[in-house]
């Protein structure tokens, strides 16, 4: 459950790699050389990049520059999923991208693909929809849909940055804690009550030293993390229609008013404006 280099094997004929992982039962913690832009369709779900932690309902479009870590993200993910990832080898960037005059903002968008790019809106429908479509059979015309989807990415204004810092491998080599214990054990507490002093025993250090381990790894404390793994929890349940209280108590709120503040401050709507503006979908 440490971080991991995934060795990425590209088809010969080939400068791109297209396919449709389903790792959901794994921890997936990893790093790789290579570039590489997610598509994933679902009804909710976690994003760890780098050190940004977000949970995503619907669908998420990311790109990730060359080995910055990132959980995979059909992690836990226990409804229907569609996911599309794509990679890109090493030498493709520097000898066709960077080459190429006419390629410029592509190039610029791959630059700047080591901080984690977010898209939304308008781009990510129709970015998801070319992604899903794609025909792989044919490496040529799936390498030209594959340019004219960077080309859109790179001149969209609908994109979010999601590190304020370089979060390359580098950062995480001499980590000696693994995160998994840590996401392993939220998963196991997450509707109970997670202690932040057992967890810290768990993984051999002070309670202190652990909340500075965490912060620095995550910009997030334990208590605000432990609370977007349970909202992510909750807006699978709403998005089955179950009732509010019901929710709120099932992923261990103890409270109506606090789950409804915490709630809102993570999604940005009231658990109740949430589940009305889903109920014809599900």
């Amino acid at each position: 459950m440490k971080i991991i280099k995934e060795e990425v094997a590209f088809n010969k004929n080939s400068s791109i790699k297209i396919f449709s992982p389903r790792l959901k039962h794994y921890f997936y913690w990893h790093y790789h050389p290579e570039i590489e832009l997610v598509y994933v369709e679902a009804e909710s779900g976690i994003s760890h990049v780098g050190k940004n932690i977000s949970t995503f309902e619907g669908s998420e479009l990311i790109l990730i520059g060359g080995n910055v870590p990132h959980l995979n993200f059909d992690y836990r993910m226990e409804t229907t999923y569609h996911q599309v990832v794509v990679q890109f080898k090493n030498d493709f960037i520097p000898n066709t991208i960077a080459a190429t005059p006419e390629f410029g903002s592509i190039n610029h968008l791959m630059e700047r693909a080591y901080m984690g790019l977010r898209f939304y809106g308008n781009t990510k429908t129709s970015v998801g929809k070319l992604l899903k479509d794609i025909k792989t059979e044919n490496t040529y015309l799936s390498l030209i849909e594959i340019m004219n989807i960077l080309q859109l990415l790179s001149v969209s204004s609908e994109v979010e940055t999601l590190n304020t810092e370089d979060t390359r491998v580098k950062f995480y080599l001499n980590d000696k804690i693994r995160m998994g214990t840590i996401y392993n054990y939220i998963h196991e507490k997450y509707d109970k009550k997670p202690d932040v002093n057992e967890l810290a025993e768990r993984v051999h250090l002070s309670t202190p030293a652990f909340c500075r381990y965490f912060k620095k790894q995550t910009n997030l404390t334990f208590t605000a993390f432990v609370n977007q793994y349970r909202i992510s929890q909750a807006r699978t349940m709403l998005l089955h229609q179950h009732k509010i209280s019901d929710t709120c108590f099932a992923v261990g709120f103890e409270s109506l008013s606090y789950f409804n503040q915490v709630f809102k401050r993570i999604t940005g709507e009231s658990p109740s404006s949430f589940q009305k503006k889903h109920q014809k979908k599900y």
